[in-house]
């Protein structure tokens, strides 16, 4: 690191998990996924399975369900058409569209397919049985093995932005496109990780592992490390006598591996059961809810600890005025100590709980009945004052929260200590601010001093989450209700303790359904993530949950440029969006990056993850960019951008950023039309364009959502989430439901508002099933078209976490304006533009389109056709054109984006 440019390292938590499941495919015939469904509780301890989410029609409380099932491998598949029902469908199958889609669309999956690899690596044929330096053997076998390279293999774990690198430097650096990868360590892939019961074999020089790729003499087994190209021996462990020998070595055959260090051999070890009960959940519950709020809270406490692994321990505290922790050996009654809430405990009181008589944490098999009894015994709030006049001291409730997870020091035999198997947690269900106590602020946003004490809040609550992760133990924050929570107080105390913090409507299911997910979802702790480039590619940026560490592996290797970050948590819906920049021109003809990730499993097993990727360099610009992913590409694009948006003021500047990076990728990139000063935008990125105007007007970065409050936690979600999450999140998925229960896949446009259909549209956190007028009239058939949309929005969301919500509403409601909202206006371009980016009008009659379009109401959003012009032809154009003059012709657009 000592020779390394200082990266600009942006996480998410100091400057800033795909989910666990890798892209699996739709079963069209079934319409559920080919993963075997999770045991119940009471059969397996390692998690619940969820209840299905709730539904909601438009004159219902929004409610929130879960997951992200990409879409098919191949989009859309065509199946037979089941038998039309007047009742309720099965769950739907997918069809092929009536006309194929145009680009810029693609049904392409949600997340990249990785390119099948072969299992031939850089092994040489043969070698000598003695020699004294093997430099040139090795240079004389690399001409053998490189027709063995010739495909590009990618780990779900690593998804890049392009699958092949530039070797001119200043290409390679263009900011507006850039170049990195989307790295999810916790993401468990099927089938599952080679695992390997033995120390690995490391770069003597840099640190990095052997890999599928190495350069090994066989009559030595030395092997070339691919990053700084140093020999290193193996102790004799690589001798084989042909290459075919050495692929029984799993990291000589395969991308992915998991070296995993378990028995009484390592310091700490202690059994699996013993293990898992070590990181108990502690419940810190709001105490001053109205009624309404706490009937929901109460059912979906009940569900929640019905849902639990019967060992894992429980603890309850209820947080106002003052911090009640519950007891569970009081079985007869719901008994709680309670202490002051306007100052941190002292320390006396701690030992009076800890060493006293009270159980504060109990298994859920013996206190099952006692955890129910407490959360029937809540009350309503009595005292006649405002949600948000009345004192929470939250910081207090959660640092005598930490205080009973950490206990008395637990020893084993002969003095070793303890180490927890994952990371406890403490989940926060709050319905307002923390207003006493420490890490408080003042009722009444008007009060002179609240900038100075939201300040030393922040700060507090920073502190508190950072002293929660060094204890390891995560602080999730759950919001509902309608009191304003005041979220730039809470939100650092979920961030710094590697958390996460979500606001739901109410207390109902959507919550219990969050409570679950938040729960089980942690896949290890102590996670410490390392990043090796080759051929002076380094890192410039990162933007995760995590904070860059120092190691001190420089004092073990000499030359160790590894990019090392502690991730505050190791989860499978997480992911570190990671920018690579090269230092000057590549000579040779493929690079290497290696991501190594060690963290401490469930189970106490040390894990160190070790991913290898090998991509070819490319001189042609026309080459690389089609090799360009424009989906990772776009997502990576968007956390960057997101980092920068602080504040409402900050994103609006970020939309403008947005636009002049699609002009300046069309200058870079693209090629200058004869005779004018305008260029082609390149068509090889043609979908690019179109996902960026989504992330400029969507939830993110738009005008949508009505509290910044509101914006600012889903523009923290997204910078730590995954990268199925995440691409929903920026670009929605549009269903069309079709006769028999089948649905088509559509391009977001207004074009699919058509009366006599229902659509299904994926945003990330939000699902909306809209039914049209026409349909909705017909009562047997929108019940059909309904159950048959709400089982394609439960199966596209079952693993998603953040539960999103799921909305039903008809044509022309008011929570309508919802859905519309996130749809790309179309309907103002003309005819032609139309049938070109949604093919799907060309089966409509010339009533059914003259219908469609009178049904849409006038508005001055821009469509993206003409923003797209707008943008690029404003600065050449005399201001006293109208846009309808040079915006309307097909031609003039097709000088900037040919292929749109």
């Amino acid at each position: 690191m000592a020779n390394q440019p200082q990266s600009s390292v942006g996480y998410s938590v100091t400057i800033s998990p795909s989910p666990g499941i890798p892209s699996p495919r739709l079963d069209t015939k079934l319409g559920t996924p080919p993963f075997p469904t999770p045991p119940p509780p009471s059969s397996s301890p390692s998690g619940p399975r969820f209840p299905p989410p709730p539904f909601i029609q438009s004159n219902q409380i929004p409610s929130m369900k879960t997951p992200n099932l990409p879409s098919p491998a191949n989009g859309i598949r065509t199946v037979s058409p089941v038998p039309r029902m007047s009742t309720p469908p099965g769950p739907p199958v997918f069809s092929s569209p009536l006309q194929p889609a145009a680009v810029p669309f693609r049904t392409s999956p949600a997340s990249p397919q990785p390119v099948a690899f072969s299992l031939g690596s850089s092994l040489p044929t043969s070698s000598p049985s003695h020699f004294s330096n093997g430099s040139a053997e090795l240079q004389h076998q690399i001409s053998d093995v490189k027709e063995e390279l010739a495909h590009v293999a990618e780990s779900p774990n690593v998804l890049f932005s392009a699958h092949k690198v530039l070797k001119q430097k200043k290409l390679a650096n263009v900011p507006s496109l850039g170049f990195g990868a989307l790295v999810s360590p916790g993401r468990e892939v099927s089938p599952g990780p080679q695992i390997i019961q033995r120390d690995p074999h490391c770069c003597q020089n840099c640190g990095a592992y052997a890999n599928l790729y190495c350069n090994i003499l066989l009559g030595s087994g030395q092997w070339q490390c691919v990053i700084c190209r140093n020999l290193n021996g193996s102790e004799g462990e690589y001798i084989a006598p042909s290459k075919e020998e050495l692929r029984n070595f799993p990291e000589l055959s395969s991308l992915l591996v998991d070296y995993v260090q378990t028995g009484n051999k390592r310091p700490g070890f202690i059994p699996v059961s013993e293990s898992r009960m070590s990181a108990p959940i502690v419940l810190v519950i709001d105490e001053c809810l109205d009624e309404p709020h706490l009937q929901h809270l109460q059912s979906s406490l009940h569900a929640f600890v019905d849902s639990l692994p019967r060992t894992t321990r429980l603890g309850i505290i209820l947080y106002g005025r003052t911090v009640s922790v519950y007891d569970f050996s009081e079985e007869s009654t719901a008994s709680a100590d309670v202490l002051p809430g306007d100052r941190s405990p002292s320390q006396e009181s701690i030992k009076a709980l800890i060493y006293g008589t009270g159980i504060y944490l109990s298994p859920i098999h013996a206190s099952l009945p006692v955890a129910h009894a407490i959360f029937s015994s809540l009350r309503p709030y009595k005292l006649n004052l405002p949600e948000a006049s009345r004192d929470r001291c939250l910081g207090t409730a959660v640092e005598v929260a930490m205080a009973i997870i950490q206990g008395p020091s637990a020893e084993l035999s002969r003095g070793v200590v303890k180490r927890p198997g994952g990371n406890s947690r403490i989940i926060v269900c709050a319905g307002g601010p923390s207003t006493y106590g420490p890490c408080s602020v003042p009722y009444s946003l008007s009060h002179p001093n609240y900038p100075h004490m939201e300040k030393t809040a922040l700060k507090s609550m920073e502190k508190l989450g950072s002293e929660a992760h060094r204890r390891n133990t995560v602080v999730d924050i759950l919001c509902a209700g309608t009191c304003p929570i005041r979220v730039p107080v809470l939100q650092p105390l979920a961030k710094a303790s590697g958390g996460v913090f979500i606001l739901n409507d109410d207390f109902g299911e959507a919550f219990g359904v969050n409570l679950q997910r938040a729960s089980t979802r942690a896949a290890g702790s102590h996670g410490l993530l390392e990043i090796r480039c080759s051929d002076n590619i380094f890192v410039s940026q990162v933007v995760g949950p995590g904070e860059e560490a120092h190691t001190g592996s420089q004092e073990t290797f000499k030359n160790d440029g590894a990019l090392a970050i502690q991730m505050l948590s190791v989860e499978e819906t997480q992911s570190f969006a990671v920018s690579l920049e090269t230092r000057g021109d590549i000579k040779s003809d493929f690079v290497y990056f290696q991501f190594a990730i060690q963290y401490l499993n469930i189970y106490q097993a040390d894990v160190s993850r070790v991913i290898t990727v090998r991509l070819p360099t490319v001189d042609s610009v026309s080459t690389y960019l089609e090799s360009v992913q424009d989906e990772v590409a776009a997502v990576l694009i968007a956390k960057r951008t997101l980092l920068r948006a602080k504040d409402s003021s900050d994103v609006l500047d970020m939309r403008k950023m947005i636009d002049e990076r699609i002009k300046d990728i069309a200058n870079k990139f693209g090629s200058q039309m004869p005779k004018s000063k305008l260029f082609r935008f390149p068509k090889e990125l043609s979908l690019l364009p179109e996902l960026l105007f989504h992330l400029r007007r969507g939830p993110l970065l738009g005008s949508i959502l009505g509290h910044e409050d509101e914006r600012s936690v889903l523009r923290s979600l997204f910078l730590n989430a995954s990268f199925d999450l995440s691409l929903r999140m920026v670009a929605p998925r549009c269903l069309m439901h079709r006769e028999g229960g089948t649905f088509e896949e559509l391009p977001a446009y207004d074009l699919a508002m058509q009366s006599d259909a229902a659509v299904v549209l994926d945003h990330g956190t939000d699902v909306f099933i809209w039914m049209g007028a026409e349909l909705a009239a017909q009562e047997g058939n929108s019940a059909a078209a309904l159950a048959a949309c709400r089982t394609l929005a439960e199966e596209l969301t079952e693993m998603r976490f953040p539960s999103p919500r799921i909305l039903a509403f008809k044509e022309g409601s008011s929570q309508a304006r919802y859905f519309v909202s996130r749809l790309i206006p179309a309907h103002k371009d003309p005819p032609y533009e139309q049938e070109a980016r949604f093919p799907q009008l060309r089966t409509l009659t010339t009533e059914q389109r003259t219908k469609l379009k009178s049904s849409f109401i006038h508005f001055d959003d821009p469509s993206f056709d003409i923003c797209i012009i707008w943008k690029f032809f404003r600065p050449c154009l005399s201001i006293t054109y109208r846009v309808e003059h040079w915006c309307s012709p097909r031609k003039l657009f097709r000088l900037v984006c040919p292929v749109l």
